[in-house]
């Protein structure tokens, strides 16, 4: 087990990298998009502020248990090693204080101002992310990534329910697309670090089941993955330009699942996880744009 060497005392930017922003910014993305494919015109200011610092909040706090339950695994890891936690700039207690107030002030946020509904999903999600797939499946299961990815769509249909108080066919479909992206764009991700998981005894698909099993997978989770993007228009939810652009984003992803599968590129593996970040953030802008320049949607 590496030794925990205490750094020094926290700074605000740890705090902030305890909520993995990045990744918060990536989910209120979606959340803000699924809010404003949820009306034909403009969302409640109101919702749309609140209702996204609520979420944010929330999902803050899951990121900082995550950051609890994996500092031992983090220190082992090059990509995570310098972690807060892991290094010692938090300890235990302060993060556990931190995840609580904001999960907390984030709940009573969207249950004072946003609605019920929203605040149980989000603490769902919440709960889903930080202990079912951290503390049990990430260690369970190679199919760790697509059990768990469940709480991660989550996002848009916050945004959506945020706005109507109510759960949509079309805000599934959201979930949906996201559930379907997570697997290609984690285990591309999950091959280049696949000696580091299997040294912490993380059983990622690589680590399991070999890097050619999961360069399989990726390429037929990436098929699965265009088709389930066609869904908004096939049941009128967006226009043609989102189908151009799901059609032309899809096939970038298509063509580095293949690269990944040739395996004559050893950059293939990080490149692919980089463009799947794009791909996911393009993909759901032109979903917002098609949605009021070509208003076909039949909520």
């Amino acid at each position: 087990m590496t030794e925990l060497h205490v750094t020094g005392a926290a700074g605000w930017r740890d705090y902030i990298e305890l909520t993995k922003p990045n990744v918060v910014l990536l989910m209120i993305l979606t959340s803000i998009i699924g809010m404003f494919m949820a009306v034909p015109g403009m969302v409640p200011l109101h919702v749309l502020l609140l209702g996204n610092l609520g979420i944010a909040l929330c999902a803050g706090a899951a990121a900082t248990v995550n950051h609890l339950i994996d500092q031992r695994v983090d220190q082992r890891m090059a990509r995570t090693h310098n972690r807060p936690i892991a290094q010692g700039r938090v300890n235990n207690l302060q993060a556990t204080v931190f995840a609580a107030v904001l999960a907390g002030v984030g709940l009573f946020v969207l249950v004072r101002w946003v609605n019920l509904l929203t605040a149980w999903l989000t603490m769902a999600s919440l709960v889903g992310y930080a202990f079912v797939y951290t503390l049990f499946l990430k260690r369970a299961t190679p199919q760790n990534i697509v059990i768990g990815g469940l709480a991660g769509a989550a996002p848009p249909l916050l945004g959506w329910t945020a706005v109507t108080d109510q759960i949509h066919g079309h805000a599934l479909l959201l979930v949906l697309i996201i559930f379907a992206w997570t697997p290609p764009h984690f285990w591309a991700l999950a091959i280049h670090r696949r000696e580091e998981y299997a040294a912490v005894a993380i059983p990622m698909l690589p680590v399991t089941h070999g890097v050619a099993f999961t360069k399989l997978h990726i390429l037929l989770y990436t098929i699965l993955m265009i088709l389930v993007t066609l869904l908004p228009y096939a049941t009128r939810m967006s226009g043609p330009l989102y189908l151009g652009g799901a059609l032309l984003l899809g096939g970038g992803f298509l063509y580095w699942a293949i690269e990944l599968m040739r395996g004559k590129n050893p950059q293939a593996p990080m490149k692919t996880f980089k463009y799947s970040i794009t791909y996911l953030m393009l993909l759901f802008v032109v979903m917002l744009i098609d949605h009021y320049l070509f208003p076909v949607h039949t909520l």
